[in-house]
């Protein structure tokens, strides 16, 4: 029995089968693409619950992609990328992604998050994406989304794997006078 379906795209051939694998592997029924138009015909056709997007691709970008699910299809994506600037990051909190992961990322990486971002729907509903909300407004947003986030921007910095990753923002929330964890999430997205 599939844990769900989910449509990965990346115009890097070695990644998209890899993650492919990896996710079919963990119980996931995975649709796969190596452009935007592809991902999003296959996204009308088959209503995949979520969505992992590589960003830079030829044609349409994955920034493209998740603004047509997001609008049209009301399915919630996450971004996978090797990208962290702060123009990056400001769209794509201005989307709404469910969670950012910094690449070079391996399989074992990426499930717990898959993980993550289905344990967050109601029982026996679809994911849904959270609203667009202005990149100011960051204290509005979901805690998982903001968390994720900035469990992403640890990783890339120090170059931790995801769970030492989400260790240290609790180390920093509990040392920030035991700020909330999704506080000291937008303390280190806002830092970026």
């Amino acid at each position: 029995m599939s844990k769900g379906k989910i449509l990965v795209v990346d115009d890097d051939r070695l990644v998209l089968a890899t993650l492919a694998y990896g996710l079919a592997q963990a119980g996931y029924t995975v649709l796969d693409a190596d452009n935007g138009d592809d991902a999003i015909l296959l996204a009308r056709e088959h209503r995949p619950e979520l969505a992992l997007l590589d960003i830079r691709m030829e044609g349409l970008s994955g920034f493209d992609v998740a603004a047509y699910l997001r609008e049209h299809l009301r399915i919630p994506f996450m971004f996978l990328s090797a990208f962290a600037d702060e123009e990056t990051i400001a769209k794509v909190k201005e989307l709404g992604a469910v969670a950012y992961l910094i690449k070079p990322l391996d399989i074992h990486q990426i499930v717990p998050a898959v993980e993550s971002a289905f344990a967050y729907r109601p029982a026996g509903q679809d994911l849904a994406p959270p609203p667009a909300v202005p990149a100011p407004a960051l204290q509005q947003r979901p805690a998982l989304d903001m968390v994720s986030l900035a469990v992403g921007v640890l990783m890339h910095r120090y170059s931790l794997p995801r769970a030492e990753a989400l260790e240290r923002l609790q180390q920093m929330a509990g040392a920030s006078a035991g700020l909330p964890l999704a506080e000291q999430a937008a303390r280190v997205v806002e830092a970026v």
